[in-house]
């Protein structure tokens, strides 16, 4: 028998009616389950304050959703928080701005440089293209999460090239709000792709070695940012109900699974989550994490309501994988609380 949940606006049938018969890996999208692997249904432990949240999530639950296009509102509002948007690259020669495929000689590039939007500033490491004071500047878009202050999310994302270093020229690909950044070395390719917009999937850094081993990157959160177990991923909505006009027949189970997000105390609509590509975490801290990235693989960011939704993960690209390259579906919403209670965030805050 179905009936009617009128919290989330969907159709519910009991657990017992329901039956799945099968589903598509390629199309899972909840980056807490690495390489798009499967998991059967285990029970969940709630993190143990004080101690480092290590990659065990289980599967909790299999939700019912459509593979189908945005509707023209979201699509809309995805579009408007890039309104506006492009990126400069400040360096000590010079500065490069507007549409452009440029090549910056590596003798004029220096030990850094800025990369200035309108919407998102960070600094970068010219040797290993790490970033570091990866910033949101605050500034207006409706699509805004930080209150219009400036905040700081992350102090560093540095890869870990085990010795190799990037020394050729740097190529910068300016259109619109994305930005490409590549640079190479003995063995070694490094690019960063990010988009100036004020939420979404924004930014990734993928790592390319020639004798194909991986790479770590470790992510340190700015002060007063801190990753939490995202507790409405514990305790979600009934199971929805596959059902036209609001979602296509093509039906695929997503998983939910425990959920590790970032947020800080002084903006309610501040969240995001680390967005791994062919790539395993290592391990998880309050104010830290340490991923393993494939060769060709990436590690990403997402900020604002992309970051606490239930839907596909990103696909298993190891060749020119975009900063926006996800699932484009229908998918319920599922937030965050805030403020974040204590038991929620997680500890230590470093190794």
């Amino acid at each position: 028998m179905l009936e009617i949940d009128v919290r989330a606006g969907w159709l519910a049938a009991p657990m017992g009616d329901w039956e799945l018969t099968g589903y598509c890996p390629s199309l899972l999208r909840e980056d807490d389950i690495m390489n798009n692997q499967w998991f059967l249904p285990v029970a969940v432990t709630p993190p143990i304050p004080g101690k480092p949240v290590l990659v065990s999530a289980g599967l909790t639950a299999l939700v019912t959703f459509s593979f189908g296009l945005l509707s023209e509102e979201a699509a809309a509002a995805k579009s408007a928080g890039c309104e506006g948007g492009g990126f400069s690259v400040v360096l000590p020669s010079g500065t490069v701005s507007g549409v452009t495929d440029a090549v910056v000689p590596a003798g004029t590039l220096g030990t850094s440089f800025l990369v200035q939007g309108k919407y998102v500033v960070f600094q970068v490491d010219a040797a290993t293209l790490g970033v570091s004071d990866y910033t949101l500047t605050g500034a207006a878009n409706p699509e805004d999460m930080t209150g219009g202050v400036p905040t700081t999310l992350f102090a560093s994302k540095f890869p870990d090239h085990r010795g190799l270093v990037l020394t050729g020229d740097l190529t910068v690909s300016v259109d619109g709000a994305d930005i490409l950044l590549e640079r190479t070395g003995p063995g070694l390719d490094m690019k960063i792709q990010a988009k100036d917009c004020a939420q979404g999937g924004i930014f990734q850094m993928e790592p390319s070695r020639s004798d194909g081993s991986t790479t770590d990157i470790t992510h340190v959160l700015a002060p007063g940012v801190f990753y939490f177990d995202n507790p409405n991923f514990r305790d979600f909505p009934p199971l929805p109900l596959c059902v036209p006009p609001n979602f296509t027949p093509a039906c695929y189970p997503v998983p939910v699974t425990p959920r590790i997000n970032f947020a800080n105390d002084l903006s309610a609509n501040l969240v995001g989550r680390d967005s791994p590509q062919v790539a395993t975490r290592v391990s998880q801290f309050g104010g830290v994490s340490v991923w393993r990235v494939a060769s060709g693989g990436r590690m990403g960011g997402v900020l604002g309501e992309d970051a606490v939704e239930v839907a596909p993960p990103a696909t298993n690209c190891i060749q020119n994988c975009q900063a926006q390259n996800r699932v484009r579906g229908k998918f319920p919403v599922l937030g965050f609380p805030f403020p974040v209670p204590d038991a929620s965030r997680l500890a230590p805050r470093a190794p």
